[in-house]
């Protein structure tokens, strides 16, 4: 579980530093991109050492629940903490994975991203004009 949590730690790192949004880093898109999947796949191995560390822990309460030397009174079940534990390796592995997804793929490696121009936010002034038929202003 320690391994875990460092390993969740660095890959927290990482994922920020490889987002899109941050402008840590590279500002290249492919390297801003590997460096997102690199974290997924701290991510991944975090959740694979929670899996299999909370898996042990419920192989281990299932061998002394049915352990014919285990007083009946001394037996443990499985708590709320073997199925959060269960949860947040599936969910840190699902979010691993979602990053490892964000690897570009070779038609995009080539391009370019440029950015858009933004529209100008200055509004034109308006110009009234007059109507010849009534006299009338118009916008």
């Amino acid at each position: 579980m320690v391994i875990s949590l460092l390993l969740g730690f660095f890959g927290i790192i990482v994922s920020v530093v490889g987002m899109k949004c941050t402008k840590v880093g590279e500002e290249d898109p492919v390297t801003k991109s590997r460096i997102a999947v690199a974290g997924g796949v701290l991510f991944i191995l975090s959740g694979l050492c929670t899996l299999a560390a909370v898996s042990l822990y419920a192989t281990q309460v299932t061998y002394e629940f049915f352990s014919a030397s285990t007083p009946i009174n001394a037996r443990y079940e499985f708590g709320s903490a073997l199925f959060v534990g269960w949860g947040a390796a599936s969910l840190t592995i699902l979010g691993g994975s979602l990053l490892c997804c964000s690897c570009p793929t070779k038609e995009r490696q080539g391009q370019q991203y440029y950015r858009q121009s933004q529209p100008s936010t200055a509004r034109e002034p308006h110009v009234k004009i007059s109507s010849p038929v009534r006299g009338e202003q118009c916008l």
